[in-house]
């Protein structure tokens, strides 16, 4: 009966591999040699590298997605909604651009806010922009945003085999003149909420907008705040997540939406 595996390779890397395997038989205790051919190829020696007996190469792979960082959020207020991001684009650790937008907006009411693999993104934007198109076209009017909500959902399940690798937000005003929040998982589903984070900051964003936003678990009296409040609230939290997120930092990109139009503002973030 031969030896386990391990020990087997260890005695031929003692020997380097250069003239047998070494075999035991049980039956007469005798160990026996097994001649090891490495063709044309000199067996691994000092002045080489061998890493493996045979010199197999290291095994190869790919991935078709690529994290390339960045922190989404969107609030929503009575008649307005907030949705702000970070300009930093990475991979690993190095910074391959401090003034990349997230923020792309679909209409003058509505705006989406992804974070993630950046080619990913600039396909479902270029996707969302032709179905934009063809709805106005289609309808001679502009697209609510509850219908590109809808819209959204029904694109990133289409790829649901496949997904985009992107973590969206969408934020606008509904039919009704109100705020409106809209969070998405990678294969379209999505709920409305009153306020979204995604990206690489997320984690360090969602508690403190639950003890700000949403009021959770505070028993003082819960404040309305007002719009300005709410940025000022924004900015603090973005230059807390990048004291702790490599990937969040630059510039915050900030797009209030309002009946009115998108009004865009801009703060500086730490840039190492």
């Amino acid at each position: 009966m031969a030896h386990s595996y391990l020990s087997t390779i260890q005695n031929l890397q003692a020997t380097d591999g250069r003239f047998s395997l070494p075999i035991s038989s049980t039956e007469s205790g005798v160990n026996t040699g097994v001649p090891v051919s490495f063709g044309n190829r000199s067996p691994a020696g000092d002045d080489s590298i061998d890493h493996g007996v045979t010199r197999a190469p290291y095994e190869c792979s790919f991935s078709p997605y690529d994290f390339n960082g960045g922190t989404t959020i969107a609030i929503s207020g009575e008649d307005w909604a907030l949705v702000a991001a970070d300009t930093r684009l990475s991979s690993g650790y190095e910074i391959l651009s401090r003034d990349t937008t997230k923020l792309h907006p679909l209409t003058d009411g509505c705006v989406l806010g992804s974070a993630g693999c950046k080619t990913d993104i600039d396909q479902l934007r270029s996707m969302l922009d032709i179905k934009m198109k063809v709805y106005s076209h289609n309808h001679r009017k502009k697209m609510t945003t509850p219908s590109a909500a809808q819209m959204l959902g029904n694109t990133l399940y289409m790829r649901r085999f496949f997904p985009y690798y992107a973590f969206n937000v969408l934020a606008g005003i509904d039919g009704d003149g109100k705020g409106a929040v809209y969070s998405y998982d990678a294969v379209g589903s999505f709920e409305r909420t009153p306020f979204s984070a995604n990206g690489s900051g997320q984690s360090y964003l969602i508690p403190l907008m639950d003890n700000l936003i949403t009021h959770k678990h505070r028993n003082d009296e819960r404040k309305q705040l007002t719009k300005e409040e709410v940025i000022e609230i924004v900015k603090d939290a973005f230059v807390t997540a990048g004291e702790r997120d490599i990937y969040t930092g630059d510039s915050l990109e900030i797009m209030m939406i309002t009946k009115d139009g998108i009004e865009k503002s801009t703060f500086k973030l730490k840039a190492d």
